[in-house]
């Protein structure tokens, strides 16, 4: 479980492909400090783990249904990479929960500054009915908050801050980026779901008789 609050920029250092599988060597300054091997770590919004470290560099193995649904496959030698560990029970909760489990890649459209703002148009092809304004949202592993929302695109909105402490300042139009909608959303629409087109629980009179239950 993480947070969406960004802790390091790592750059990658080497990217090995095999077939639709990937290991990946990360430089990190920070976060190898306090990293242990089987540890949860987000890269650009998906939860990896760390098979082996340095004291400057990690590796995790990208598996084929990752390398599919996410953005990783496209990942280059010395490109950059947003980092986070695992939330510890202890610790805050400054963004919102993220699994790290992406549901979809979408594509910057435009970007745009205005003031201190800058505000960039993802287009995605699902997943629209758990966004809403002011809702909550995970892009490239950035806990956000959603500024609009249209047909078959929603906009975010970048303080300065944001920009600078993660890869989304440096992003253009036509990058992919990492997808993951906000669990409550996800979980409501799974409940309403189940409560439309209930399954039947197997349990009958007959079955309470068999059991000793009814006389």
């Amino acid at each position: 479980m993480f947070t969406g609050i960004i802790q390091e920029v790592g750059s990658m250092i080497d990217v090995k492909r095999q077939d639709k599988a990937m290991q990946l060597t990360i430089a990190s300054e920070k976060l190898t400090k306090d990293m242990h091997v089987g540890d949860s770590i987000s890269v650009n919004g998906v939860c990896l783990t760390v098979t082996s470290f340095t004291p400057h560099t990690f590796q995790v193995d990208v598996m084929p249904e990752t390398f599919h649904y996410s953005s990783l496959s496209n990942l280059q030698s010395s490109e950059a990479v947003n980092l986070e560990p695992a939330l510890q029970p202890n610790g805050r909760l400054g963004g919102h929960f993220v699994s790290g489990h992406v549901d979809t890649t979408g594509s910057i459209l435009s970007i745009r500054d205005e003031s201190n703002a800058r505000y960039i148009d993802i287009a995605v092809t699902k997943g629209l009915q758990y966004l809403m304004s002011k809702g909550s949202i995970s892009v490239d592993g950035v806990s956000l908050t959603v500024f609009e929302v249209r047909e078959d695109t929603f906009t975010i909105s970048l303080i300065p801050e944001t920009r600078k402490a993660t890869i989304l300042g440096d992003k253009k139009a036509g990058d992919l980026v990492n997808i993951e909608f906000d669990q409550l959303a996800k979980y409501m629409e799974r409940l309403l779901d189940h409560r439309k087109s209930p399954q039947p629980s197997g349990i009958t009179t007959e079955t309470l008789a068999q059991h000793g239950f009814l006389d």
